[in-house]
C-alpha cells in the first residue's frame, strides 16, 4: 500500500489549495478514506472523511463550509479542496486508508498513512 500526498504549499488568508492523495497497492474503491492534520506541538486531528462510494462525507466542525473532500475511484485519487484558508489551518496534512470497520474520525480506524504535505497559511 502506498499513499502519496501532494498539493500543499503557501497560501494567504482567504486563499485556496487543493490537496491530492494518490493511492496504490490496494483496491481503492473498496475503502473509506480520510484526511487528518497535525500542527507543530499538537496532536493529529481529523479533518474530513469519505466513504468508498463517495455517497457520504463527514467533516470536523472547524472546516465545515470551507473544505470539501472528494475521490476519483477510477484514478485512485483522494482530494481535499480547501477554501477560505486561515492561519490556524497551517499543518502537515495526511491522507489515510480506512479499515474494514471504519470510523471516520478515529485514527485507529486507519491502517496506512501517507508522508504528509505541508500547508502554510500566512496572515
Amino acid at each position: 500500500v502506498q499513499l502519496v500526498e501532494s498539493g500543499g504549499g503557501l497560501a494567504h488568508t482567504g486563499g485556496s489549495l487543493k490537496l491530492s492523495c494518490a493511492a496504490s497497492g490496494f483496491t481503492f474503491s473498496d475503502y473509506g478514506m480520510g484526511w487528518f492534520r497535525q500542527a507543530p506541538g499538537k496532536e493529529r486531528e481529523f479533518v474530513a472523511g469519505i466513504n468508498w462510494s463517495a455517497s457520504d462525507t463527514n467533516y470536523a466542525d472547524f472546516v465545515k463550509g470551507r473544505f470539501a473532500i472528494s475521490r476519483d475511484n477510477f484514478g485512485n485519487t483522494l482530494y481535499l479542496q480547501m477554501n477560505d484558508l486561515k492561519p490556524e489551518d497551517t499543518a502537515l496534512y495526511f491522507c489515510g486508508k480506512g479499515i474494514t470497520n471504519w470510523n471516520w474520525a478515529r485514527q485507529d480506524s486507519y491502517d496506512y498513512w501517507g508522508q504528509g504535505t505541508q500547508v502554510t497559511v500566512s496572515s
